[in-house]
């Protein structure tokens, strides 16, 4: 294999368009029990890991999908103890959930081969999260487990791939109205969203859906990860105190500047900008 193509939704949408990576070698490629799994490296990006045919993260520029996934929401709450990630196999999201030294993490990832192969080929990104005395990690169906446990949990984190394949059933109803139902009072769902350039859809349908679910403040934040192309990727937001998302930059500086977390995007002034929605994401909504 000399390159790697993907194009968006593995070419069901945006034909025409694609972008492609060099491959200087294939270090995994199978089928797992639920989807196509391929790790290879870059010359620019290190390892690489695709799903199903979409690139999923990169050693380069995993930090900015992952740092505003875990501090954005925290920092919001401003008070977490519990947090559940759905997904998250890489185990960056994890990595940065943990630098929160009081919170306690439990894990819900469907497919146990993504946690060896990060263990063994993304060890940058996951480091020694999986190992953490404060990681619970189960593999399960994360639908199956937000209806039916009866924990609570100040953030629920959503890390999952687009709603094709495995990754659908998580951008229902259904399931927005169970995470509502297992969040604690002011508690904050977080999700994975897609890039509304090239797909739209994905926010208008999402924030009909979060509405319906009975959530007060739903919104959306964004984020620029140069491989997830087409520019601001969008992060669904839900809640039932719209203050956690109207903290100032000097509120939320107060706190972070106490943490001693190293960061290479997130800050307060990225936290408060990360809401401000450019008008053809806004006009979507």
């Amino acid at each position: 294999m000399k390159f790697y193509e993907e194009k968006l939704h593995a070419g069901i949408v945006n034909k025409g368009y694609a972008q492609k990576f060099d491959v200087e070698e294939v270090l995994f490629s199978d089928k797992t029990e639920f989807q196509e799994l391929v790790v290879f490296k870059n010359p620019y990006f290190g390892n690489v890991m695709a799903l199903d045919g979409v690139i999923q993260v990169t050693e380069r520029d995993e930090f900015f999908y992952h740092e505003i996934m875990a501090h954005l929401p925290i920092m919001a709450h401003g008070n977490v103890s519990n947090v559940l990630i759905i997904g998250g196999g890489d185990g960056g999201v994890l990595r940065e959930v943990l630098a929160h030294q009081d919170v306690a993490v439990t894990m819900v990832e469907l497919d146990s081969t993504v946690v060896d192969i990060s263990k063994k080929y993304f060890k940058s990104i996951c480091a020694d999260a999986f190992d953490n005395p404060r990681t619970n990690l189960m593999f399960a169906d994360g639908i199956k487990y937000v209806a039916e446990t009866t924990n609570k949990y100040d953030v629920i984190i959503v890390d999952s791939t687009d709603p094709i394949g495995v990754g659908e059933v998580l951008f229902t109803i259904d399931f927005y109205k169970n995470c509502r139902r297992c969040l604690t009072t002011g508690g904050i769902l977080i999700t994975q969203n897609g890039v509304p350039f090239f797909q739209p859809d994905e926010v208008s349908v999402t924030n009909n859906r979060m509405k319906s679910a009975g959530f007060k403040d739903n919104t959306f934040a964004t984020v620029p990860v140069p491989t997830y192309v087409g520019g601001l990727m969008t992060l669904g937001w839900g809640c039932d105190d719209p203050q956690n998302r109207q903290k100032t930059c000097e509120q939320i500086g107060k706190k972070w500047n106490t943490l001693g977390i190293t960061t290479k995007y997130y800050n307060p002034q990225i936290h408060v900008s990360s809401f401000s929605l450019p008008n053809y994401i806004a006009d979507l909504l």
